[in-house]
């Protein structure tokens, strides 16, 4: 944000050079204080009365009574207003004054409390209620919030829409029976199941599926238009609708067309707002329409090569003449979704065509596959998302004994868990397909970060076959607990620079390039997963290059309750693993990163430097 901070008495100035440091694009302004770092004004007034509109925040340090004068001329409108907080001279309050949360001084009070260490008083309803703010929800994601009328259109951006919105906040604030709708995955979307309140109650799917009579609210996030059965309603818009085009040569008047083309999403019950981006065409680049929607949003381009090799439901044999393919609007607009699925099969207009596509798994209609990384082993190591992810999914499957049962005891009540230590792969697929076809949330669990060594890319392709969304929630990896349980730094500054993460040959074949003793030639810290059944095969590789007093750990359960940690020299490393009875739930680190306190990277080795001169010298 450009702030503005106004030094009201010079008691306050320490406070205000540490704001300065703290937060980018700030201006300090005094009357009184003469420094290089402070810009000098004859008034206040004078200074607000040019500036006021041309700020994001203003930070008055000094009495709320001065803030408050000083600003009361060029107050208009809370839409347009920028922040104002006040900070007392002790720096020990920060009180958001004006545009608490449309104009972010609610948030703004929060950091800057942060930065200083004081109390942020926030008087604003919701604030204090811990209920959401209706009006700024979607602002951190991007989601246009727009009231809607009796028929579930939405109002455009007036000073009615204004009011209307609230109103509806009117009836969230006394907690009336709400519904909130998520009709799309997009992020965000977990912060608010997490943040739920209790008046609120979550729906997903068809919202044709959801008997609106116990609601006296509707919150909808959706691309869509819907009937609201004259219930109040607030949509919240995501971007995630892709808009394929066709157009006439010169096709005009330019805003013309582009208002129809807007008017054709509405006709369809599509929000214009959630349109990410258009697409058409390469020989259309030229085209005012074009020319004036990339004034606004991203323009895609493909070639006719492109656009021919995707298979649309409304093919044209006058386009396949004139343009050398058999679709435009609608194959452009699959290839924008990223292999998503036409929302609006091609529509023609006098001078136009459109299609509009939503990316895979967008939508809740169906299911959703979350891949967690469970972390190496303890349950407080699962990722905060990850966490949430097991939450509120409706059938966990993990990964038998490689990951504690522990780690699904957040399930919520009627969740399924199971582990898939004894299924095979078909198994496992009928199971999540079983969910996944009932519209249902799942989790596969797997240890570590699932991106390595996770076995899930056979998972990936079955799912990919089916269409089925999915995604990726990474986790630590083994190889990084080890590296805090070693209580090492695995990279020595201008010594080892690289960290290599392998497996030994076993049943599973090394590519060649790939054998342990061509990637020791590096001589970097090699963490080897999976290996101590072939202990013997490793150290001998190693020997090969690392010297054979090379520090090795063995490190086994890491983070388990019953976590064990060997250390000792190459030479040594297979006698460690056999004596002590070590698995394949083993970690092998070799090299000398092992416990090195050498090697000072350049940006702290003045400063070590000196605070070693001082231990010595005491």
């Amino acid at each position: 944000m450009k702030t503005a901070i106004l030094l009201i008495s010079e008691k306050g100035l320490g406070i205000a050079r540490q704001l300065v440091r703290e937060f980018p694009q700030t201006t300090l302004v005094s009357t009184t204080v003469q420094a290089d770092d402070c810009q000098s004004v004859s008034s206040y007034d004078l200074f607000l009365k040019e500036h006021f509109h041309r700020f994001d925040a203003f930070l008055f340090i000094g009495a709320m009574g001065i803030c408050v004068r000083s600003i009361a001329p060029y107050i208009q409108d809370k839409h347009a207003d920028p922040a104002v907080v006040c900070i007392d001279s002790t720096g020990r309050y920060v009180i958001p004054v004006l545009s608490g949360h449309i104009g972010g001084a609610n948030e703004l009070a929060q950091d800057v409390a942060g930065a200083l260490g004081a109390e942020a008083v926030v008087t604003t309803q919701s604030d204090r209620t811990g209920l959401w703010a209706l009006d700024t929800l979607g602002q951190p994601n991007g989601w246009t919030c727009l009231p809607a009328d009796a028929t579930g259109r939405p109002l455009s951006p007036t000073e009615e829409s204004h009011r209307a919105l609230n109103r509806l906040i009117g009836l969230f604030v006394k907690q009336v029976p709400t519904l909130l709708y998520i009709g799309v995955r997009v992020p965000g979307v977990e912060k608010l199941e997490q943040s739920c309140p209790s008046h609120v109650t979550l729906r997903y799917g068809r919202f044709e599926d959801i008997d609106l009579k116990p609601y006296e609210l509707l919150l909808l996030l959706t691309p869509f238009c819907h009937d609201t059965a004259g219930v109040p309603a607030l949509y919240y818009i995501p971007r995630v609708l892709h808009a394929g085009i066709g157009l006439a040569h010169e096709a005009g008047p330019t805003d013309e067309v582009i208002a129809r083309l807007n008017d054709t999403l509405l006709e369809h019950r599509l929000q214009p707002a959630a349109i990410a981006d258009y697409a058409t065409i390469c020989e259309k680049r030229e085209e005012p329409v074009v020319k004036q929607l990339q004034t606004r949003q991203t323009v895609h381009f493909y070639t006719t090569d492109e656009l021919k090799t995707v298979d649309v439901p409304t093919p044209s044999e006058v386009v396949q003449k004139h343009m050398g393919t058999p679709s435009v609007s609608e194959a452009a607009a699959l290839l924008a979704s990223d292999g998503g699925r036409l929302v609006l099969d091609k529509q023609k207009g006098s001078n136009y065509t459109l299609a509009v596509a939503i990316g895979p798994g967008v939508l809740t209609d169906h299911g959703h596959i979350e891949i967690v990384g469970a972390g190496p082993g303890d349950p407080d190591l699962i990722s905060v998302r990850g966490r949430q992810m097991l939450e509120k999914a409706d059938l966990i499957l993990y990964a038998g004994s490689l990951v504690p049962r522990e780690l699904t005891h957040c399930a919520k009540p009627g969740a399924t868990v199971r582990s898939s230590a004894s299924m095979n792969l078909e198994e496992q697929f009928a199971l999540m397909k079983e969910f996944y076809d009932r519209g249902q949330f799942i989790v596969r669990l797997h240890t570590g970060d699932p991106c390595i060594y996770g076995a899930i890319q056979e998972q990936m392709n079955y799912f990919d076959r089916y269409g089925m969304s999915y995604h990726i929630t990474p986790g630590i990896s083994s190889f990084q607990a080890a590296a805090a349980a070693l209580k090492s730094q695995f990279t020595i500054p201008e010594k080892v620079q690289s960290i290599i993460l392998t497996r030994g040959e076993g049943r599973t074949s090394m590519p060649p390039r790939e054998k342990l003793h061509l990637l020791a030639r590096s001589q970097s810290t090699m963490c080897i997963f999976l290996s101590a059944g072939i202990v013997d095969q490793v150290q001998a590789e190693l020997l090969q290059e690392y010297p054979e007093d090379t520090p090795v750990a063995a490190c086994y359960h890491l983070t388990w309750k019953d976590e064990r940690i060997y250390r000792g020299v190459l030479k040594d490393l297979a006698s460690i693993v056999k004596d002590n009875h070590l698995t394949l739930t083993t970690m092998i680190v070799v090299g000398e990163a092992i416990d090195n306190r050498q090697g000072l990277s350049r940006l702290y080795a003045h400063e070590f430097a000196h605070l070693y001169r001082n231990a010595t010298d005491h």
